[in-house]
């Protein structure tokens, strides 16, 4: 049997439920997922999703830095996470001022935790003033 180099404690980021997952990495490869017994909400079980879905994490073609568009010819270049965000404030600030803070909404995710989906409504009505915040989670 492979022995891993380190096995990570954490959440599985399918959906909102929480499950607690091991990863056994190898070389740097996740190659073995399992569910973790002493979590009260999966008691190691795991949907086909938390068992098999981790070859995103090794996509050659996966994004690892931000993007910015250089021109309308839809050519991207990589820039730090400060430039992007940066360029996000600046025209979430353009929005709001030209057409008012109702013309901007914001989606949350099952994947966030409660923690994360409170911070951007708090982000969505103390700082933009809209309250146009809604969530993906339709179960």
């Amino acid at each position: 049997m492979i022995e891993p180099d380190r096995v990570v404690q954490t959440t599985c980021p399918y959906c909102g439920v929480g499950c607690q997952v091991d990863l056994f990495v190898r070389e740097g490869m996740i190659y073995r997922v399992n569910g973790r017994f002493d979590n009260d909400v999966n008691r190691g079980n795991l949907c086909v999703k938390g068992r098999f879905g981790y070859d995103y994490v090794h996509a050659p073609d996966r994004l690892q830095t931000p993007l910015l568009r250089t021109d309308r010819q839809a050519n991207w270049q990589a820039v730090s996470w400060e430039v992007a965000l940066d360029f996000v404030a600046e025209h979430l600030a353009h929005i709001r001022q030209r057409w008012g803070a109702d013309s901007i909404a914001f989606l949350t995710s099952a994947k966030c935790t409660n923690e994360e989906n409170y911070l951007l409504q708090k982000l969505a009505r103390g700082v933009i003033g809209t309250n146009h915040v809604d969530h993906c989670a339709r179960l």
